[in-house]
């Protein structure tokens, strides 16, 4: 049964990283001013069309 518990543990302990990561990611995104995500949005379909050519 002692198993059991150590996998559990191990679970939850995944979970709270996983939920970690993701809160910090959320908040670098949101850190961007509008002027900035459209100039990255407008770099990215720029690299976009050299790609296609």
């Amino acid at each position: 049964m002692r198993w059991w518990k150590m996998l559990g543990l191990a679970g939850i302990m995944g979970v709270a990283a996983t939920g970690v990561v993701i809160a910090r990611a959320e908040r670098r995104r949101r850190a961007y001013t509008p002027e900035e995500i459209r100039t990255r949005l407008r770099e990215r379909l720029e690299d976009a069309d050299h790609l296609t050519e």
